[in-house]
């Protein structure tokens, strides 16, 4: 007994020892991505010690290190002991329980980072498999099985692969289907605006999106014209996924990451991705630290730099970043040819009967938040009074001053209020400034709060004093949101 009680004791010393290592390594790790996110805060001109900033290293460490935990967990560990014995038709005609019915599980909200420029995107998963052997699956592990390999740097068609070839192995099923929905934030050229009005929408979740549709199937599903399949679709319309037979997404793979605008064309008609290390003569120091700081994080997280997936991602991820970098200059507005309203002035107070409210709404924005550097999206509303006489503000104007703004590190409420300010000090309006944003950061951290969205709002001049103008502004805004829907 005093025997085992050592060995026992042994074992569990043995436990702690590793653990204590890999703590260790987990804090190594975490101080290695600190420290180049602080080369890259410095390369947008940044000041990572100012408040907001202070923490912001160590937040996107840990961010990163959640988003791609998949490296450190193995499907075996979650697939065994979750099988359990069902009995059905074994032979015969027809299908029953789980020997021969088919299962699925569909809306699994996933996120994952895109291989091809460490931005995140949105996936929405849908698994099938036709259960043999009387074994049958726990169903929250197919979503963690889906989860293990969305924690890691991927495209969609590898993605769904691999969740397929996984629970196949995994179950040994007669077959396994997985169908995926993904979506990715556009990638713009530095430099130019967000606003891509042929894409526009007013609804949100949708807007500056490019959205992907892939499959895999194995063993009975290998065969895409199967009635098998025909079910597992049948049951995806249920929930309004339309997919339709022979449906073959193999260009999505090719085009999928709008970051292809980053790659270089050579004169044989190919592609070529800039190597992380070799940048072209036009990229700066401070970009060629940036870009080197990018690829430090990634040998971080357990991946190869110079895996040929991702030879040009540091180049590309801080090509999205130059969007976002702090300018020192002023906003200029006199270049639009404003015609500034006059307030009609009667004993100190705007006279209300000459003024009108005038609003422009769903002005779409994308932004980086400066606590993770993750990207916020979404709309903004604004409302001011103008006298009666006066030319109301071009909306093209009003859409310079939102993206003078959204493009730098922010965070939603600064950028309601600084939109606010400038409106009425530029044009001498009182103003209302409503914003509504979906924000990365809350489906990628482990929140995964999938569909939030937060609405911030800020008031100049009559709309703080006059409830009714308030409401009424609000009342316009509810009435074009609900028409959009």
């Amino acid at each position: 007994m005093g025997a085992l009680d050592e060995g026992h004791l042994a074992r569990e010393l043995e436990n702690l020892m590793n653990l204590e290592l890999d703590l260790k390594d987990e804090s190594e790790i975490t101080v290695e991505i600190e420290d180049a996110v602080k080369v890259l805060l410095q390369g947008l001109g940044e000041d990572s010690n100012r408040e907001g900033l202070k923490k912001t290293p160590h937040r996107v460490a840990k961010t990163l290190r959640e988003g791609t935990r998949g490296y450190r967990q193995k499907v075996k560990d979650i697939v065994q002991g979750a099988l359990f014995p069902e009995a059905g038709l074994d032979s015969g005609v027809g299908q029953a329980g789980g020997a021969g019915g088919i299962v699925v599980v569909r809306d699994l909200d996933l996120f994952s980072y895109c291989e091809s420029c460490l931005l995140p995107f949105q996936v929405k998963c849908h698994v099938g498999y036709v259960p043999s052997r009387q074994r049958v699956l726990g169903l929250s592990k197919l979503s963690r099985v889906a989860d293990v390999f969305a924690k890691r740097l991927q495209d969609p068609q590898h993605l769904a692969d691999e969740v397929c070839s996984a629970l196949h192995n995994g179950i040994k099923p007669a077959g396994v289907a997985v169908v995926l929905e993904c979506w990715h934030i556009r990638f713009p050229e530095v430099g130019r605006s967000f606003l891509d009005h042929s894409h526009h929408t007013a609804k949100m979740g949708l807007q500056g999106w490019v959205r992907a549709l892939v499959y895999s199937g194995s063993g009975v599903f290998e065969n895409e014209n199967g009635d098998v399949w025909g079910d597992f679709l049948a049951l995806l319309k249920f929930k309004g996924v339309n997919v339709e037979k022979n449906h073959t997404l193999t260009t999505a793979k090719l085009c999928w990451c709008p970051s292809s605008s980053m790659d270089v064309p050579v004169s044989n008609g190919h592609v070529s991705t800039r190597n992380c290390c070799k940048v072209s003569s036009k990229t700066g120091p401070s970009q060629s630290a940036m870009i080197a700081a990018v690829a430090a994080i990634l040998h971080s997280l357990g991946e190869d730099p110079l895996r040929k997936e991702l030879v040009g991602t540091p180049h590309r991820f801080v090509q999205w970043l130059m969007n976002f970098k702090k300018c020192n200059f002023e906003i200029k507005l006199n270049g639009f040819n404003a015609t500034k309203p006059n307030m009609h002035k009667e004993n100190g107070n705007a006279n209300c009967n000459q003024d009108k409210m005038q609003s422009e709404l769903n002005i779409p924005f994308w932004s980086q938040c400066e606590h993770h550097l993750l990207p916020f999206h979404g709309v903004l509303h604004i409302g001011y009074f103008h006298a009666s006489g006066d030319k109301p503000i071009e909306r093209s104007i009003l859409e310079s001053v939102v993206h003078f703004y959204s493009c730098k590190l922010q965070v939603q409420e600064r950028l309601t209020r600084q939109i606010a300010e400038t409106v009425s000090s530029a044009f001498g309006v009182e103003v209302m400034v409503v914003v509504e944003a979906n924000h990365i950061c809350m489906i990628s951290r482990g929140i995964e709060k999938v569909g939030s969205s937060t609405a911030t709002i800020a008031v100049l001049g009559r709309f703080s004093t006059d409830p009714t103008a308030k409401a009424m502004f609000l009342q316009s805004v509810a009435e074009i949101t609900a028409s959009a829907e």
